[in-house]
């Protein structure tokens, strides 16, 4: 199974940037896709962005497009978001998730398509 670790939360002030990480414990198949999906406080758990196996296909939620990028390093099996341009609305704990295949994303994945999650990592922007 693919163990997930997040890493890069932090105390940021709005308009500033953090670059989050997702590494696996173990090496593994690389034939997997990544999201990240985010949970603030009496929110539900909401997609933030999904990057597929072989990294040419992204698809991000409308709320960062233009200021979030997915990324992954296959070799050292890390998957990366970068936020820039951060508000307060993306105050969250921030779960990156597993789910294997190879399909392509044209439009928002649900939570339940994946199999594997992180622990999650916080980001806190101030305003």
């Amino acid at each position: 199974q693919v163990q997930l670790v997040e890493s890069g939360g932090g105390l940021v002030q709005a308009g500033g940037s953090l670059r989050l990480s997702c590494t696996a414990s173990r090496r593994t198949s690389n034939t997997y896709a990544v999201g990240w999906f985010r949970q603030a406080p009496g929110k539900e758990r909401e997609f933030v962005a999904v990057i597929n196996w072989s990294g040419d296909n992204t698809y991000y939620a409308d709320s960062v497009k233009g200021r979030f990028t997915i990324s992954r390093d296959n070799a050292k099996n890390t998957v990366f978001v970068e936020m820039n341009s951060l508000k307060p609305e993306d105050t969250a704990v921030y779960y990156c998730a597993a789910r294997y295949g190879t399909r392509r994303y044209l439009e928002v994945p649900h939570d339940y398509e994946f199999d594997y999650w992180g622990q999650g990592t916080q980001v806190t922007v101030s305003s």
